[in-house]
């Protein structure tokens, strides 16, 4: 059974935090952790988690919660690359909204602002530059709160694709969806509402998303 995104992040989850206390988090922490409303999508995840093989859940604990196997970091996680030839630099620019678009952090590059050194074989396609995601909008695609997403710049995406978008002088990173009559920028969190845009509106494809790197954990 393959593991979602969101359930790839609590077994992380899990995993660091039976490695850092020797105990695992509750129902309650793992729903804090995800940004979940409420401890039943935890538990929804959970559930999903032991169908697959990956815990196993002890009857009447709190935390009784058990790796089935010694736990790996997935191959695909980005972590932070030491200095070599074959590195790239690239600027943090500012923010993008995973929620409501906040205002544009996409400007022009400063030289001597912040960068990060990196390993181009993270990413696919070899991003531009990194934005810092505010909000959960995005959850349900591995994107949270906090994270260096990679894009690419380009003004064309496909329908389906995850992009950062600039609408009304604003930007915000969702799923595109083009239908025959409509444009609308869908979120990856049942929580949020999807953005159709209008008209009137001014809109623009600022790039796709390539990947992302998540400060703090070694993804």
């Amino acid at each position: 059974m393959k593991l979602s995104p969101t359930q790839q992040s609590i077994l992380e989850l899990i995993a660091e935090r039976i490695d850092e206390e020797g105990m695992p988090p509750s129902q309650t922490e793992i729903a804090r952790a995800m940004g979940f409303k409420g401890v039943r999508a935890a538990q929804y995840h959970l559930d999903a988690l032991e169908q697959a093989g990956a815990i196993e859940r002890v009857p009447g604990r709190a935390r009784g919660i058990r790796l089935s196997q010694p736990w790996q970091a997935p191959q695909r996680s980005l972590q932070l690359a030491a200095p070599a030839e074959d590195t790239i630099r690239l600027p943090v620019l500012g923010r993008v909204a995973a929620g409501a678009p906040i205002g544009s952090g996409a400007e022009d590059i400063d030289p001597d602002g912040p960068s990060v050194l990196l390993d181009p074989q993270l990413f696919d396609p070899i991003p531009d530059y990194l934005l810092r995601v505010q909000g959960q909008s995005m959850r349900d695609e591995g994107i949270l709160d906090g994270d260096l997403v990679g894009v690419r710049r380009t003004a064309e995406a496909r329908s389906g694709e995850v992009v950062v978008a600039r609408l009304d002088e604003e930007i915000t990173i969702k799923v595109l969806r083009c239908d025959e009559d409509a444009i609308s920028l869908l979120p990856s969190n049942p929580a949020y509402e999807p953005i159709v845009v209008s008209a009137d509106q001014d809109f623009a494809i600022e790039g796709i998303y390539c990947g992302l790197l998540r400060p703090g954990r070694s993804r």
